[in-house]
């Protein structure tokens, strides 16, 4: 089972990552422009109200459409979208059903999707299976 810590310490081992200043995500810079690869699910608790962060789900970006549709398929439990996501290279997933390879795989694998080209491809690999 993964938490907050887990996902700080993952990602900020990564080349040029940086957590928000504000709230919890983590982000490269690109081209003088911060880039986000992860935040929290911003949840709508009550209607015609704001959405409030919900830190036990965290987006993910994913390389496309096709890996998020695999994902989604993979594991029902922790894998999750939304409406808001229609369309959008992105995943929801519940951290707390997850266990840390996934989660390392899925941290850098959005890292992957916006960090400048050098860094991404010198830097750790890891496959789906932790290896």
């Amino acid at each position: 089972m993964a938490d907050l810590e887990d996902i700080r310490r993952i990602a900020s081992q990564l080349p040029g990552a940086e957590q928000s200043t504000e709230g919890f995500g983590f982000s490269v810079l690109v081209k003088g422009k911060h880039k986000g690869f992860l935040w929290p699910w911003m949840e709508r608790i009550h209607p015609k109200k704001p959405k409030v962060p919900n830190l036990d789900v965290i987006a993910f970006l994913v390389p496309d459409l096709e890996t998020k549709d695999e994902l989604l398929a993979s594991n029902t439990v922790a894998y999750l979208t939304e409406p808001h996501y229609n369309g959008f290279p992105a995943i929801l997933v519940h951290i707390d059903r997850v266990d840390l390879h996934e989660l390392e795989f899925l941290i850098v694998q959005a890292w992957r999707c916006k960090a400048p080209t050098h860094g991404a491809r010198d830097s750790r690999t890891v496959d789906r299976n932790g290896d």
